[in-house]
């Protein structure tokens, strides 16, 4: 079937980071304590938030206070701002939503990023639909995540192609009927271009 909408995974597909996270998040224990283990920890108070449960930042808070850590609260928080979109994705973005394709963000992320992203950034413009999975109530993965979306769109799954850098979430994408695809910055722009031409698109005036 013919493509008439492609969902962008966020992270690692249009965007990446622009500091060594982790090695900044390690800075943020003592020597004696397991810098793996803190960030692990940090990583898990995530999670809820990814599904629109508790905020972000009161997380962050108790874990700080868990490991005792004296890094200021903003100094951390500032991390998650700590990330750039590749400029030529969001050109192929717009040639693909000029030739009259839909283009939409599928990705997973708490309110406190959501809010970067949207408003700060923009991202909003630069779609015909976002789908942050805080608003959602359900993450990738989950097929009900997919689902709600393909709801919203009211296209049949095989005419959705869903991009993402995790094997996971192609697979929730390809259990709904979505055309799935994995791909990742670090292959480069040509590799996406092939992607999208392997599907199709975009087509050929």
């Amino acid at each position: 079937m013919t493509i008439e909408a492609v969902l962008f995974d966020a992270d690692g597909v249009i965007q990446r980071p622009t500091v060594d996270w982790r090695t900044t998040l390690e800075s943020f224990v003592r020597p004696d304590q397991s810098a793996e283990e803190f960030v692990l920890d940090l990583m898990e108070s995530e999670v809820p938030g990814l599904s629109g449960k508790g905020d972000f930042r009161v997380a962050v808070a108790d874990v700080l206070a868990r490991w005792e850590s004296t890094a200021p609260m903003e100094t951390v928080l500032d991390l998650w701002h700590r990330f750039e979109a590749e400029p030529a994705v969001v050109a192929i973005i717009a040639e693909l939503r000029a030739a009259g394709i839909g283009c939409h963000l599928a990705t997973n992320q708490h309110a406190y990023r959501r809010a970067i992203m949207q408003d700060e950034r923009g991202y909003r413009d630069w779609f015909d639909q976002t789908f942050y999975s805080c608003d959602l109530g359900v993450a990738k993965p989950d097929t009900a995540y997919f689902k709600s979306i393909l709801t919203a769109l009211d296209k049949p799954a095989s005419s959705v192609l869903f991009i993402d850098d995790k094997a996971a979430n192609i697979e929730g994408a390809r259990a709904v009927g979505l055309q799935a695809a994995q791909y990742d910055l670090d292959e480069g722009i040509p590799a996406l271009r092939t992607l999208l031409a392997t599907h199709g698109l975009p087509p050929t005036p």
